[in-house]
Parts: C-alpha cells; structure tokens; sequence
C-alpha cells in the first residue's frame, strides 16, 4: 500500500501546480487555497518513504519502482481531467483521498502495526493523515460551499465518482496481487 500511495502522493504537488495554473481570476479564492494546499503537501512521498523504510524496506527501491496499473490509472485521470475538463475536477480526488483517509488511515495504522508488529514510526504518512487531519476536511467543506454554479458542483461531484472508483481499483489490484503471492 505504501509503494503505491508513494505513486500518487508524488503527483499531488505538481497537481496543484496545474491546478491553481488553470484556474479562472474569477476563482483567485480557490488559487490561493490552491498555494496553501501546496504548502502544507510538500514532501509528503517523502514521509511515505521513510514510513516504508521503517518497516524495513529499501525506499529508493520504492522510490524508482513502477507504479500498479490502478495506480498508474488514478494519476493518470487526475492529470487528464484537470487538463480535459478543468481544474475544479482535481476536487473531486480531494474529496475522496481526503474523506477516505480521515475516515481510516487512524484505525488502518494502528491493525496494520498490531499485525505486523511495526513500530508506530512507520505509520507517520497515515497518522498525518488520520483523525489529525480533521481541519483539511472542514477546509475543504469551505471551499466547495464556495463554489455555487450548478455545472462547476456537477464537475467536482462527477469526478469524485470517478475517483471513488480509480481509488478502489488501487486497493482491489493490491488484494489480488497479494492473493496470487499467496497461492504460489
């Protein structure tokens, strides 16, 4: 899972870039919530990787290692749909990383280290994002109850379920990898 959240947490800082490069003057609101999100991602894939040594993996294995197809995929959708059909679409991964994330990473962590009996040290990239990360969702929240045209809702709603999709596909692709690693 880690490897594999390195793949897409890498993109979400150029993301941005091409976010708040593509957004109207009309949204300079969104752009400049656009340059705080960028602040406060910055380096994030490298919190993943130490995570990942921590565990006792070589990180620049997982660091110059190819993404799943699925998560090739998610990345792929985000950079297109930003460039296709515009940049509030990058919103709708918001929601769903986000959502996903606060709702689970906590609980995921602490099954995840009682397993496996990893120290919480390698846990920092869930824990950051877990109950901890409460204010990105009501930061979020404001932002989106900003945005009042019924098409632009529609862009962001639109790709949320796209994104819903792309996200279970990652994790879907990591059980069945793990299956066949079992069965041979």
């Amino acid at each position: 899972f880690l490897q594999q959240a390195y793949h897409h947490v890498k993109h979400t800082t150029p993301l941005l870039m091409t976010v708040g490069g593509k957004l109207p003057s009309s949204k300079e609101w969104l752009r400049d919530a656009v340059a705080e999100y960028i602040e406060e991602e910055l380096g994030h894939q490298e919190w993943i990787l130490n995570d990942i040594a921590a565990c006792g993996a070589d990180k620049e294995q997982a660091r110059h290692s190819t993404p799943n197809f699925s998560t090739e995929l998610l990345v792929s959708y985000a950079y297109d749909s930003v460039n296709r059909i515009g940049p509030l679409s990058f919103f709708g991964m918001v929601l769903v990383l986000e959502g996903t994330s606060v709702a689970l990473a906590d609980i995921a962590a602490d099954h995840i280290a009682d397993a496996l009996s990893l120290p919480k040290a390698a846990f920092s990239y869930l824990y950051s994002h877990g109950s901890l990360d409460q204010e990105h969702v009501v930061f979020y929240e404001n932002l989106m109850n900003r945005i009042d045209d019924p098409d632009e809702q529609m862009i962001v709603i639109n790709a949320a379920k796209r994104f819903y999709k792309l996200y279970g596909d990652m994790f879907r692709e990591l059980d069945q990898k793990s299956q066949v690693a079992k069965a041979a």
